[in-house]
C-alpha cells in the first residue's frame, strides 16, 4: 500500500471514530448506561465494544509488546466471539455502572493513538503482515459504522420507553406530497449478484454468482405510512388470513396493533422519532415494521416482497444516494415527485429471502469467521440502508439481516409482483 493511501486510511479511521463521538454528544451521562430491552445495548457499551474490536483483533496481534488497557475488558466488551473467550451476557450489559463513561472515553483515545502509531510504523512497509493490518482496520471501521447505526436505534428505543420522551435532536417537519408508486418491469433471466471483489465487502456479500430470475415488477418507492394505515383500518392486525403462522402468534403474544413507535391519541396517529413525538406523515415510508408485518401487508395488497436477488438486480446500476445518516435527519423522508427508483437510504427493506450463504461462500479465518456466518439461520435479509446508515457504508450488495419479529431497526419494505 502506498504511503499516501496509508495516510488516507489513518484519516478515515479517525473520521469514523470521531463521528461515533459526535453521535453521542447529545446524550446526558445517565443516557450512556440504559438498557431498556435485551436487544438494546447501552451507548457506553457500543463505544467500548467498537474500541475493543481494534484492540483485540489488531493491536494484540500486531503491535509488538502491546500492553492491554484493562485486563477485564476482554470479558466486558467482547460481543459474541466464542473463540476469543467468555463474555458479559448481552442482556446484562446495562448492569455495568463501571467502568465510567470517562473511563471509556480514555480507552477510546488510548486505542486511537496506538492504531495511528501502528499505521505509521508500517508506512513504508510492503508485506503480507502490513496488508493484513490494513484489512483488519478496514473491517474495524466498517464494524464501527454498523454500531453507529445501532447507537441511534438503541437510543431511540431507550428514549421511547421513557414517559418523558426525551428528544435526541430537534428536527423540523416539512410539507410533503402524496406520490403513487410506479411498478417497473424487469425481464429477469440469468443475472449476476454478489460482490465482485472490487473494494471492501463483508464475507457474506460474495462471491459473485449467477441466479435465474423470472420476469418481475418492483415498486419505485417503499410503502408509506398512509398505505400502511389503510391496512390497519381494514383490520389487518385482526385477520389471521394474511399472516404467516409464526407471525400471527407474534401479533397475538405482543398485542401488536401498529408499527413500533406509533400511538393513537384522540383519534389522531403520532410517531415517536429521535426528534420527539410528531404527527404521523402519511407520505413518509413506513418504518419499524417486522418481516411478519411487511409480509402480511404485501399479501393483503395482493403483492409480495421481492427476493434479495430481485432487489439487487434492480439496484445494480443506481447511484448510492439518498436520505442516509449523512443528512442528519435520522428519520425516513417522503419521496419527492421526481424521485424515481430510490432504493438507498430511508429504510432497510425487508426481502423474501432467508439469510443463508451464497454458493462458494467462505467465512473469514479465525475468530472473525464468527462475524456473519454463524447467524445464517432464522434470519431474513434486508437491503438498501436507512436514514441511520452512513452513506459510505452502503453497497448494493450489502446484506443486512434480522430475525423476522424484530422491528426496532429502521426497517420498511417495498412491493413486488410477478410480471405475467
Amino acid at each position: 500500500m502506498e504511503t499516501q493511501t496509508i495516510k488516507s486510511l489513518s484519516q478515515r479511521f479517525m473520521n469514523v471514530r470521531d463521528l461515533t463521538m459526535k453521535l453521542v454528544q447529545p446524550l446526558e451521562t445517565e443516557d450512556f448506561i440504559i438498557q431498556s430491552h435485551p436487544d438494546v445495548s447501552p451507548p457506553k457499551w457500543h463505544l467500548a465494544h467498537t474500541t475493543w474490536f481494534f484492540e483485540r483483533f489488531v493491536l494484540k496481534e500486531y503491535f509488538e509488546n502491546y500492553r492491554e488497557f484493562h485486563p477485564k475488558y476482554d470479558f466486558l466488551f467482547n460481543s459474541y466471539y466464542e473463540t476469543v473467550g467468555p463474555f458479559q451476557p448481552r442482556h446484562q450489559r446495562g448492569v455495568l455502572s463501571g467502568p465510567s463513561i470517562q473511563d471509556i472515553f480514555q480507552y477510546r483515545s488510548f486505542i486511537d493513538n496506538y492504531i495511528v502509531d501502528l499505521l505509521e510504523q508500517h508506512e513504508e512497509s510492503k508485506s503480507e503482515q502490513t496488508d493484513k493490518i490494513h484489512s483488519l482496520i478496514e473491517i474495524g471501521m466498517q464494524h464501527e459504522q454498523q454500531h453507529q447505526e445501532l447507537i441511534l436505534m438503541d437510543v431511540k428505543y431507550n428514549f421511547f420507553v421513557n414517559p418523558l420522551h426525551p428528544v435526541y435532536k430537534e428536527s423540523k417537519s416539512t410539507a410533503s406530497q402524496k406520490r403513487e408508486p410506479t411498478f417497473h418491469t424487469y425481464d429477469g433471466g440469468l443475472v449476476e449478484i454478489g460482490h465482485n471483489g472490487d473494494g471492501f465487502a463483508f464475507d457474506n456479500e460474495g462471491p459473485n454468482h449467477k441466479v435465474w430470475l423470472e420476469p418481475f415488477k418492483l415498486a419505485d418507492q417503499p410503502v408509506t405510512n398512509g398505505e400502511y394505515l389503510e391496512f390497519i383500518e381494514a383490520g389487518g392486525y385482526q385477520k389471521p388470513y394474511y399472516w404467516l403462522s409464526d407471525g400471527w402468534n407474534t401479533v397475538k403474544k405482543n398485542d401488536w396493533q401498529a408499527p413500533l413507535y406509533w400511538s393513537k391519541e384522540d383519534g389522531e396517529w403520532f410517531i415517536f422519532t429521535l426528534g420527539g413525538k410528531k404527527k404521523l406523515d402519511p407520505n413518509e415510508p413506513v418504518v419499524h415494521v417486522s418481516f411478519y408485518e411487511a409480509d402480511a401487508f404485501s399479501r393483503w395488497r395482493g403483492k409480495r416482497l421481492p427476493t434479495e436477488a430481485e432487489w439487487e438486480h434492480a439496484a445494480r446500476d443506481l447511484e448510492i444516494n439518498g436520505n442516509t445518516m449523512d443528512t442528519g435527519h435520522y428519520h425516513p423522508a417522503a419521496t419527492k415527485q421526481t424521485a424515481g427508483s430510490r432504493m438507498f437510504g430511508d429504510v432497510w427493506e425487508w426481502t423474501a429471502s432467508a439469510y443463508s450463504p451464497y454458493p462458494g461462500s467462505k467465512p473469514l479465518e479465525g475468530a472473525l469467521g464468527e462475524y456473519n456466518a454463524k447467524f445464517m439461520c432464522n434470519q431474513m435479509v434486508l437491503r438498501g440502508g436507512s436514514c441511520a446508515t452512513p452513506q459510505e457504508h452502503i453497497r448494493n450488495t450489502y446484506r443486512n439481516f434480522f430475525p423476522a419479529d424484530k422491528r426496532w431497526q429502521f426497517s420498511g419494505f417495498r412491493l413486488a409482483e410477478d410480471a405475467l
